[in-house]
């Protein structure tokens, strides 16, 4: 968590010395490398999508099936995020890092060599518990080891990460299957081109376990176990000597709120819970109910429906992946400059617009035997709809749920209502993931218009119960939301310190 936001009078301090030109490249590189954690992330989403149809047919699965080996990753991913943070207090973040790699590598060997469906979702699980570590722990590295001047940017890197994987997840997808002539076709030492795209995992995996052995450890963790000279000696080389002793101060600080605010609770008269966290939990089951990851999972195997061949529903994915980093890059870039409601709220309306334009497209699919086709123009309008959709998202909703969970929930019970939001998201993605095979085999339009009416609600969640909070400290954000029950208040007048 960033100590920024837990002691606003040093992140206000203008007269701060500044890092050197080296310092900035060596905090930098660190959070690149840690970052790798998300490229594992966004690599794993989307393997699978170039692969699904092989698996489909290699183990003769129905469209349940399909989807529950699809989405079981999952699962494991919310129990590894949930036990990561115990796990990095107790071990120190880089060995959990190491754990995180090494599972990912199990599985990606293990999905590879699969004799059947369900040991191929036993790898999965195991793939997702490292991938659910990764998701937890990566991020948290960077905020323990970023100087304040330069947290959020580096902060970003995590999701530019997970875009990028899934960019290179897709990207290789398709050159295996190019190379092979098809996903199911024999590649190399008598392997199908799809048992390839998840032996690929082996590579980043290795990389990252490497990565973790050559990075320092988090000072925050130092601190916290009593291990003060190695922490300043890290320091050290990070941020100006004049700013050290400050630096160690706001953790210190920090590590003491943590320890009283373990006694905090999320019980509330609100269903059970606090209202805020309600908040949170309903922004990240709307971020998934979209229905964006059924584009990452299920994009090759849906344009081949619809009458494209197998190379192009690759390349198409491959583009949709590629326009999704660039989104995200221009998220990063507009969202301390616009503000949070004005982009969501836009994302809203676009998502819900063009996922009504695919409903509608779908309605003109025509079946010829077992096959369907979208008849001209409705093949390349579906297209179009699809990638805007993709642009809306990752320009939106994508990264800002994030933005806003780091910045609603009080600090004492910022870690555990965090933990409450993001399990609820690898829920609902778990849902819509493994609900996507049957709903698609039942109606395409039906279930494209059910992603575009949650779409349209998330716009009227947003109008009136989320305010704005850009340019706040994160003590005065919090603030905003408690009286969470009402109407979104506007917003409010800004805080000469940094942005949350």
């Amino acid at each position: 968590m960033s100590e920024q936001h837990r002691n606003p009078s040093a992140a206000t301090d203008d007269q701060a010395p500044q890092p050197t030109a080296k310092m900035r490249r060596r905090v930098t590189g660190l959070a690149i490398a840690a970052a790798v954690g998300g490229f594992l992330f966004g690599f794993d989403s989307s393997v699978i999508n170039g692969a699904v149809d092989s698996i489909q047919h290699n183990f003769a699965l129905n469209a349940f099936v399909t989807g529950f080996i699809v989405a079981i990753a999952l699962l494991g991913c919310a129990v590894g995020a949930f036990i990561a943070g115990r796990l990095a207090d107790r071990w120190g973040r880089l060995k959990v890092m190491l754990l995180g790699a090494g599972l990912f590598l199990i599985s990606s060997i293990g999905s590879g060599l699969a004799f059947s469906a369900w040991d191929l979702g036993l790898w999965r699980v195991v793939g997702g518990l490292g991938i659910g570590i990764a998701s937890v722990v990566a991020p948290a590295y960077i905020a323990e080891i970023s100087p304040r001047q330069s947290r959020g940017r580096l902060a970003s890197l995590q999701q530019l990460a997970i875009t990028i994987g899934i960019f290179v997840a897709l990207l290789s997808d398709a050159l295996l299957a190019g190379i092979a002539g098809s996903a199911a076709s024999q590649l190399w030492l008598g392997l199908e081109a799809w048992r390839w795209m998840f032996l690929v995992g082996i590579i980043p995996s290795v990389v990252y376990g490497i990565l973790a052995l050559r990075l320092p450890e988090s000072p925050r963790y130092l601190l916290a176990n009593g291990r003060h000279d190695e922490a300043k000696a890290i320091f050290a080389t990070l941020v100006p000597e004049g700013d050290v002793d400050r630096q160690i101060g706001d953790i210190e600080n920090a590590i003491k709120e943590d320890r009283e605010g373990a006694k905090a609770t999320l019980v509330g008269n609100r269903f059970g819970l606090k209202p805020i966290v309600w908040i949170g939990i309903i922004l990240s089951v709307f971020q998934q109910f979209v229905g964006i990851n059924v584009i990452f999972y299920y994009s090759t195997t849906l344009w081949q429906a619809v009458g494209f061949t197998e190379k192009n529903s690759l390349l198409i994915t491959v583009i949709t992946s590629v326009t999704n980093v660039a989104v995200t890059v221009v998220a990063i870039l507009l969202v301390d400059r616009v503000g949070r409601r004005p982009i969501l709220l836009t994302g809203s309306v676009g998502m819900a617009l063009s996922l009504g334009v695919m409903a509608l497209s779908f309605t003109f699919a025509v079946k010829h035997g077992g096959a369907v086709s979208l008849p001209n123009p409705w093949g390349p309008i579906a297209l179009v709809a699809a990638n805007l959709f993709v642009v809306c998202f990752g320009a939106s909703w994508g990264p800002l749920v994030w933005v806003l969970l780091g910045e609603i929930f009080p600090s004492r019970i910022r870690g555990k209502a965090l933990g409450v939001a993001a399990s609820a998201q690898w829920i609902a993605n778990f849902l819509v993931t493994i609900s996507f095979p049957p709903m698609s085999d039942f109606s395409l339009p039906f279930t494209y218009g059910m992603y575009a009416i949650f779409a349209a609600l998330s716009f009227f969640f947003v109008f009136f119960k989320i305010p704005e909070t850009n340019g706040m400290a994160l003590e005065q954000a919090e603030t905003l939301f408690k009286n969470a029950g009402g109407r979104a208040r506007g917003p409010q007048v800004r805080s000469t310190g940094d942005s949350a």
